[in-house]
């Protein structure tokens, strides 16, 4: 799923989770939870009966009824029920919509007994001042993807964990022959690289407590540089179709990409490409930094069944019946820390390298996020780079104005 990640699932044995701040009393007798999500809507739900029946197997006094939304209904549909105060017990959530949920009090604060089930990073997420709000429950990374014949052409070494921006350029520069059609690079000039780009570089998005943009810096403007200066040199200009959907997915299934960074779930897309391929993890500047997209599931703050709820996320986020599932049926990733259970994916064929996807874990940069105004925060960040790109305004013009704009709508 573009821009959204894949599933948590956790390891065996994980304790008790229990609801903090919570006086009620354990439901006796039969109990009926309702759960609202997106993350199988698509071509899953039949794998999410099997986790629910599975769950329900192992708690015989508890039913889960599952309402499953597309995509692009869930935020709406969410919001509604919300305002109006019929939401499930237990509701899936993008990170970045995290922020605004745990600002206006709709999550329970969750204990997590065994916080060391899940990949650290991701868990820590979606923290607030110590507090979990929720779990996670599917992540997906962006990875650095490479055509080794292009390489071997060229008579480079393949990329590496090493590698930085200067690596890089160097090898897509090589690589570049634009009189026979053949790029050394794809990154697109958007938010979602941008900021991953700032945080190669050392910089920050906002400021400490969320309230003002910080990338208008010397670390920000080499990170726009570093983006823009692409198109035309190493990639294709946006009048070459630069920025068309799934243009860079396109060009390297057709060899003529040296390297293209994007999403692991691209990689059945490159199942029967006619050439060698493989991933590194994302180079940084001065430290890695690799885009991570999550999900997770909440439990209402509202909720009369928070001890059934609860038992049912910690079933979702962090049971092996998950973890096995969701591998198998390759429905997104689990973001357990357990490596052994994760050993199938590793044998699953191209790219051989699939030990990059965890390893991007090590250093992440997840998405800004502000509790009013993200939509917007989003779109303008965009816009403004996509003017520097095509060079009607400079890069410190852009900044400039991209910090202006959107601290006017978060209130910086």
């Amino acid at each position: 799923m573009k821009k959204t990640l894949m599933t948590a699932v956790g390891i065996a044995g994980v304790a008790a989770l229990t609801l903090s701040g919570c006086s009620a009393e354990p439901e006796s007798g039969p109990v009926t939870i309702t759960y609202t999500n997106f993350i199988s809507n698509g071509g899953n739900e039949e794998n999410l009966q099997a986790i629910v029946d599975a769950f329900e197997a192992e708690n015989p006094n508890i039913t889960v009824e599952v309402t499953t939304l597309p995509y692009g209904d869930y935020g709406t549909a969410l919001q509604t029920d919300l305002a109006a105060g019929t939401e499930s017990d237990v509701f899936d959530i993008e990170y970045s919509n995290y922020a605004q949920y745990q600002a206006n009090g709709v999550l329970a604060p969750i204990e997590v007994a065994n916080a060391s089930a899940y990949k650290a990073s991701l868990l820590e997420a979606y923290a607030t001042d110590g507090v979990q709000y929720a779990l996670p429950s599917s992540f997906s990374d962006v990875v650095l993807y490479f055509n080794t014949e292009l390489f071997d052409a060229a008579g480079l070494d393949y990329p590496t964990q090493d590698w930085t921006w200067a690596d890089e350029k160097a090898a897509a520069e090589a690589i570049t022959d634009q009189d026979a059609g053949i790029w050394g690079d794809h990154q697109p000039v958007s938010f979602y690289e941008y900021y991953k780009a700032l945080a190669q570089n050392g910089g920050e998005f906002l400021n400490a407590d969320g309230t003002a943009v910080a990338f208008n810096s010397p670390e920000g403007i080499e990170a726009a540089e570093w983006l823009v200066g692409k198109s035309g040199t190493v990639m294709p200009t946006i009048e070459q179709g630069q920025g068309t959907a799934d243009f860079d997915t396109n060009l390297f299934k057709e060899g003529k990409l040296g390297m293209l960074h994007s999403g692991i779930w691209i990689f059945g897309a490159l199942a029967d490409v006619p050439f060698e391929w493989d991933i590194a993890v994302e180079p940084g500047n001065t430290q890695q930094a690799s885009a991570v997209f999550s999900n997770a599931i909440g439990v209402s703050a509202n909720s009369e069944n928070v001890e059934a709820a609860g038992k049912w996320v910690e079933f979702m986020t962090s049971s092996d019946t998950m973890v096995d599932i969701r591998l198998e049926s390759g429905w997104e990733l689990p973001p357990i820390s357990d490596d052994a259970k994760l050993a199938t994916y590793l044998e699953q064929g191209a790219p051989a390298n699939r030990q990059a996807v965890f390893d991007s874990l090590d250093g992440i940069a997840l998405p800004p996020v502000v509790a009013n105004g993200q939509a917007e925060m989003q779109d303008i960040m965009g816009e403004e780079l996509i003017e520097a790109q095509a060079g009607r305004k400079t890069v410190e013009e852009a900044l400039a104005s991209a910090e202006e704009r959107i601290n006017a709508v978060i209130g910086g």
